[in-house]
């Protein structure tokens, strides 16, 4: 009963945070997406992607929790948590994650790619002409996403009939341990095969994107706390656009009564007209910042902001701190396994137990005897990665190479970018799942609190008794090469998996670790590079977002030129909009 008792309240808060993560989701899409641009199928299908992925990260701690409640503090297992029982934990737990990565699977490799597609397809098809229906942008949308399905069919028969590397002799594979990772069927072996895969392709955007997101996100809050504050910048270009006009107005006195004005007045005016129109957009800007046109609760969070800053600055220093604990307990780690793994790249680089201290697995550890602390940490670690993610993609945008494809800002994120943006969190989970569990915190990912009894038992059958010898009580990670612990501690369901993933495929498993080290060297890069930086005021951001409007009229005034000369060959309009500004140009 206590055991039952004990789980639903694990599974009832997940729930909860799912319900809460369901929220953040909507926001989020709402908060990025242009207004301009929005379309339904894009909106749910972003905001069921990204409650899924934080579904995903987020039952990690939930996993960590179910397998560490099973056994108490001297190491024994507890009375309702029979064999029976904590197989039924295990089945549920695993039946949660297959479901959950292969809707993610199946959202990054079809659904999203049938969004895209389908919303292209809409952008293109004239609907007042009545020239296609729906079901034809349904079929050419399916036409294009065909070789996403295809390239999911190819990789579901390469991992259920090609045999997995790890089936290889050497002497780990003797431990219990690695023979309970290779007992499995081929329809578990060809999911393995598909995870392990898109876990090597989210680990090179992890690479740069994590890596980036999570150096730069701290130093931006922090670089931008102290910024110009709206009302103070409103103010000061209207004292400049002011000044501005006034020098424009004597120049034009001053050549009045001439037929052509001298070319350095010309030279003058022209540069104080383009000033002009800057200050005009950023003084528009600014009254938007300080809150004129809005409603008094955007006003009213307007000032709250700016009581707030100082928390913001100390939020800034603190997540800077734990980047750089992040950093160096990783480091530790990698050293670790490259030193001290029982099978190195045979085997994905898989460590017994930590040789040497590594500072986020003892804060883990040590939090673990104030319930629920650990956990709450664990949640707040899952979402730090996943908001550094985010913030690295922000900050660098969807690019091919160096050229910039899109750009991911704050109410002008195109619809096109959003889902582009959730195909690269949903392969990044693959990755920071694998980081936190192999690398952050290892012990305590694999086996939670989890500890068990090294004395001899005083009969056969009976369990080891350490209630007076507390120095015989060991975490269990150490009881892996012997296999001493193995009728004691549970092993979470997702070290299992990937550990079966790095086992049966080791190269997926050498790749996915040798990266962690490249991780550590963008960070490094970005860490320093953002340091150096000056910082961006709210000036700077201001001008951006007026050279950004600036493009965007460019870019549309260009548009319609092409429509012009595209309508010209083909001899008729190429979507709904550029039909509708040819027949208002008709017309005048």
């Amino acid at each position: 009963m206590a055991g039952l008792l004990q789980t639903s309240l694990v599974w009832v808060a997940y729930a909860v945070a799912v319900g809460l993560c369901l929220l953040a989701a909507i926001i989020t899409t709402f908060t990025w997406q242009t207004p301009r641009d929005r379309s339904a199928i894009v909106s749910i299908v972003a905001i069921l992607s990204i409650t899924s992925l934080l579904a995903t990260v987020l039952l990690l701690p939930v996993d960590i929790a179910l397998v560490s409640s099973t056994t108490n503090s001297l190491g024994v297992k507890k009375d309702w948590a029979t064999p029976s029982h904590v197989n039924g934990i295990l089945s549920t737990l695993t039946a949660v994650y297959y479901s959950l990565y292969s809707f993610d699977a199946l959202l990054c490799l079809v659904i999203i790619p049938f969004s895209y597609f389908w919303y292209e397809e809409y952008d293109e098809v004239e609907e007042e002409m009545g020239q296609k229906t729906v079901w034809d942008k349904l079929w050419g949308a399916f036409k294009y996403t065909t070789m996403f399905i295809i390239f999911v069919v190819i990789l579901f028969i390469i991992g259920f009939f090609v045999p997995s590397a790890g089936n290889q002799k050497g002497k780990h594979v003797d431990l219990d341990y690695f023979k309970k990772l290779l007992a499995e069927g081929r329809g578990e072996r060809a999911l393995t095969f598909g995870v392990g895969l898109l876990m090597v392709l989210g680990t090179l955007l992890y690479l740069l994107y994590t890596g980036s997101g999570m150096a730069l996100m701290p130093i931006r809050i922090i670089k931008s706390a102290p910024s110009i504050s709206a009302p103070k910048l409103q103010e000061t270009t209207a004292s400049a656009l002011e000044q501005n006009r006034e020098r424009q107005h004597m120049l034009d006195m001053r050549n009045s009564g001439e037929e052509r004005m001298s070319s350095k007045d010309r030279r003058e005016l022209d540069a104080l007209q383009r000033e002009e129109r800057t200050l005009v957009r950023r003084e528009r800007l600014a009254a938007e910042a300080s809150g004129e046109g809005h409603g008094a609760i955007y006003r009213a969070w307007t000032k709250i902001r700016a009581v707030f800053r100082p928390v913001e600055l100390l939020g800034g220093i603190i997540l800077f701190l734990i980047a750089i604990l992040i950093w160096v307990s990783m480091l530790i780690t990698g050293i670790d396994k490259a030193k001290n793994s029982i099978c190195k790249a045979h085997c994905g680089y898989i460590l017994g137990h930590i040789h040497v201290f590594q500072p986020m697995n003892w804060i883990f550890m040590k939090t673990a005897k104030v319930f629920p602390v650990d956990y709450v940490l664990m949640v707040l670690l899952v979402l730090f990665f996943f908001s550094a993610s985010i913030s690295g993609i922000a900050s660098v945008g969807i690019r091919f190479l160096w050229v910039r494809i899109f750009q991911i800002k704050r109410g002008r994120t195109a619809p096109q970018a959003l889902l582009l943006a959730t195909v690269m969190l949903a392969l990044v989970i693959f990755a920071i799942n694998y980081t936190i569990s192999m690398m952050v915190a290892p012990q305590y990912a694999t086996y939670g609190t989890q500890v068990f009894c090294s004395a001899n038992p005083s009969s056969p059958g009976a369990q080891p008794n350490c209630t007076n010898h507390h120095d015989l009580i060991k975490p269990c990670s150490e009881g892996l090469e012997s296999g001493m612990a193995k009728d004691i501690c549970t092993p979470s369901v997702m070290s299992t998996f990937l550990n079966r993933v790095t086992l049966n495929w080791p190269v997926f498993g050498a790749v996915a670790f040798w990266a962690q080290f490249g991780f550590l060297l963008v960070y490094l890069i970005v860490f320093v590079t953002g340091l150096i930086r000056t910082p961006k005021l709210a000036l700077n951001d201001l001008d951006e977002e007026a050279e950004a409007d600036e493009e965007e009229s460019l870019l549309a005034t260009t548009g319609r030129r092409y429509g012009a000369a595209v309508e010209n060959v083909i001899g008729r309009p190429r979507n709904r909009e550029r039909s509708r500004s040819d027949d208002a140009s008709r017309e005048a």
